[in-house]
């Protein structure tokens, strides 16, 4: 393993990242190394229900046994991992930010942008919400100079313009509670929307506009994703938990029974199934088994998906979503339905597609989110990991030692030995990338921030 310096900070950048996907139903756990999957796992979740948890410590149990059985699948010690935050969370916020560089010009360095992305995100979130995420558009160098990444540049000022990314504080604590109740520790969060854009769309789709529609377990999303940002969402607070409880409630049969019936023998279209084609079924309240044919499973399913179809149609409808070049590309445990990807293209009027990672031991729609979680996070550039070290603070760093000399020109060349607990396992959780910039010069010019005048003149400059 490497060693990467950071302002006294050793951590270990093992390339092992965990992606935790918590679920209404499951919790959906995978590992990833250097972007390849090595391990995932699936586990019920009585936690939950319509995505908000309702029992933490139901939860952490759900968690802690998904992480535990994916930890000793891949021959790793988890310690951390990175989370998703679906959609039916997010909220976002145009955000500003400005910050003094020096007066007579400096180059940028990490905590320049550090403190400007801060700035921007303070600008922006607003009471009861924590920011989770920041998508810079650009940054501005002297209010002239428009770049994607503004270290090494000589500068007096610095700006920034972006979209932040917030989510409710208590259902945030929840979660971090859950988590750290399974004994783990979260290392930063994700949108789940644009982690599964990143491996369920291609650059056009993401570019000139496509719908993740995600049949979730307690509820149903539709994300729509133009220019790689998220521009409009909707969600139906019904799922295939929903579909399941119809089949028990109809058939007289275990809500257990009924959502395994559901995956064994039901048709998204009822078009598509056969009166001849029977199964037993364990109905209560009679003696022994009585037989069903798959046409009249099919149109319970069916009744229930298309109210969800119909009601997240005429959101998106309405926003002009359905004219995008893109698409409706479909994840989530419900898209396994067989015919649910032409009963999606017929109820909408839209090009439809299933989407299920193709890597081996995940090729499943269920894993679609925590797959991306780890491919998104494994893509994330230096300027991202800048953004959650303003966001988390030091929760992004793996561990701390003692401050040591640092040589800035050879830091990302650093080795250190590794010992022999190391050669038997692998310890997984996301380090973070930033290298030791910083000295005490640039602290010196952190405390000689009184010069806001021209800033302020600037930033009406600018941003008018």
């Amino acid at each position: 393993m490497k060693a990467v310096i950071n302002g006294g900070l050793i951590l270990d950048n093992s390339k092992l990242l965990v992606g935790l996907d918590i679920g209404t139903t499951s919790i959906k756990a995978v590992v990833a190394d250097s972007g390849k999957v090595i391990g995932a796992v699936s586990t019920p979740n009585a936690g939950m229900r319509h995505g908000k948890i309702v029992d933490i410590d139901q939860t952490a149990a759900a968690i802690s046994k998904a992480l535990k059985e994916v930890a000793e699948k891949t021959n790793s010690n988890i310690y951390r991992v990175v989370t998703g935050i679906p959609v039916g969370m997010l909220q976002l916020e145009s955000a500003t930010g400005l910050t003094s560089v020096a007066d007579n010009g400096q180059e940028v360095g990490n905590n320049d942008v550090k403190r400007v992305l801060q700035a921007a995100i303070k600008s922006a979130v607003k009471d009861g919400r924590d920011p989770i995420a920041f998508l810079p558009s650009r940054f501005l160098i002297d209010g002239k100079t428009d770049v994607d990444d503004p270290r090494k540049m000589i500068a007096h000022s610095l700006a920034v313009r972006g979209i932040l990314l917030t989510a409710p504080t208590g259902a945030l604590h929840n979660i971090k509670k859950a988590i750290e109740r399974a004994g783990y520790k979260n290392n930063f969060f994700v949108p789940t929307p644009l982690a599964i854009a990143s491996v369920a769309l291609d650059e056009g789709e993401r570019t000139f506009g496509s719908i993740i529609l995600d049949l979730g377990g307690g509820t149903t999303t539709a994300t729509v994703i133009h220019e790689g940002q998220i521009k409009y969402a909707n969600i139906d607070l019904e799922g295939g938990s929903d579909i399941s409880n119809d089949i028990s409630v109809v058939l007289s049969t275990s809500k257990k029974d009924a959502n395994q019936i559901k995956l064994d023998y039901g048709f998204a279209d009822p078009s598509l199934a056969s009166e001849n084609d029977k199964f037993a079924v364990n109905s209560v309240g009679t003696n022994g088994q009585k037989m069903i044919d798959e046409v009249y499973l099919s149109e319970i399913i069916n009744a229930r998906l298309m109210q969800i179809l119909n009601r997240i149609g005429k959101g998106l409808a309405k926003n002009k979503a359905l004219k995008l070049p893109g698409g409706v590309i479909i994840t989530g445990g419900s898209s396994l339905l067989q015919g649910i990807d032409s009963l999606v293209a017929n109820t909408l009027g839209i090009k439809a597609r299933i989407y299920q990672p193709d890597q081996m031991g995940i090729r499943n729609p269920v894993y679609a989110a925590a797959y991306g979680i780890v491919n998104y996070s494994y893509k994330m550039s230096d300027i991202d990991y800048i953004v959650n070290s303003a966001i988390y603070g030091d929760e992004v760093v793996a561990k701390k030692v003692q401050p040591e000399p640092v040589n800035h020109e050879n830091t990302k060349n650093l080795k250190r030995t590794i010992s022999s607990r190391e050669t038997e396992s692998k310890e997984a959780y996301n380090s973070n990338k930033l290298t030791g910039e910083e000295t005490a010069p640039e602290k010196e010019r952190e405390n000689n921030q009184s010069r806001t005048g021209s800033l302020k003149n600037f930033f009406k400059k600018f941003f008018d």
